[in-house]
């Protein structure tokens, strides 16, 4: 299903066939939600049963995980000592840093409200347990994972060219589906492509309040996880979903690239796996 366009004639009961990914649809964005709390919570559990450490590299999207996440903490008393939470990106404001937590549009905010403040005092987050890619220095947080040996687990949403985290799509006449691979996390412009569907999803489609710049985790990190988790909700998504599993592997789709990786669970709604329908409305 590689030639162009194919991918697009998938239907759902065809989603992963003759591919690496395991696929499952849940019936709702709130099983979504509950799951991705469930599996941090099993990785954390399992961890620590082992004596282990456990280093996630988690995004702000999709939503609404980790205040399931706290009350899980919560009723069964997990230990978050020895885990470290690695999120994926921040927007920048035009001095280049990080825009103020008290922005409505602010990861390191949102993080703030949703998860941390959630957390019951005896299992309160210490610093250095929450760690953002610094504008300054993005290299620390790749060296960061690297002490740990990579991420024992990714998750990740899927944007509208088939970003992950803020990497950006770029042509294959820019740069090779390899060394794209090897990208880092650095600071880049956005593409208007990712500013409008951001704007769409959390600025009431005000494009001007969506920032230019924003810092990230690179494809390298991503990759480097031992296990990878995309989730999927949004109603403009069948179509990436289809590239990403079962169109070319490329730059200009960077969730393509998971065609590589060997652990790769895709979880989706119903809307998700439904066929990309064309039609004015």
């Amino acid at each position: 299903m590689n030639e162009q366009h194919d991918f697009l004639a998938v239907t759902a009961a065809e989603l992963g066939n003759g591919t690496s990914f395991s696929v499952e649809i849940l019936d709702s964005n709130i099983d979504l939600y509950h799951d991705i709390a469930r599996v941090m919570f099993d990785l954390v559990a399992r961890n620590n049963a082992a004596g282990q450490p456990t280093a996630m590299i988690v995004p702000v999207g999709p939503v609404f995980q980790y205040r399931r996440f706290a009350r899980l903490v919560r009723l069964y008393d997990l230990d978050l000592t020895h885990t470290r939470f690695f999120f994926m990106d921040e927007y920048l404001n035009g001095n280049g840093r990080w825009i103020g937590q008290d922005s409505p549009l602010s990861f390191r905010g949102f993080v703030r409200r949703e998860l941390l403040d959630r957390l019951p005092a005896e299992r309160a987050l210490r610093e250095g347990q929450v760690q953002f890619p610094d504008p300054a220095d993005p290299s620390a947080y790749t060296t960061m994972l690297d002490e740990h040996g990579g991420a024992d687990l990714c998750v990740a949403g899927v944007g509208i060219c088939g970003h992950l985290a803020f990497n950006e799509a770029m042509p294959e006449d820019r740069i090779a589906a390899d060394d794209f691979a090897r990208l880092p996390a650095r600071v880049l412009e956005l593409t208007t492509e990712t500013r409008t569907i951001n704007a769409h999803t959390a600025a009431n489609g005000n494009l001007a309040a969506i920032p230019q710049r924003a810092v990230t985790v690179g494809m390298r990190e991503i990759l480097a996880a031992r296990e990878i988790r995309v989730y999927m909700e949004r109603d403009w998504q069948p179509a990436v979903a289809r590239r990403m599993m079962h169109g070319p592997v490329t730059p200009e789709c960077p969730a393509s690239l998971l065609q590589r990786h060997p652990n790769v669970h895709v979880i989706m709604t119903p809307t998700v796996a439904a066929a990309p329908l064309q039609a004015l409305r």
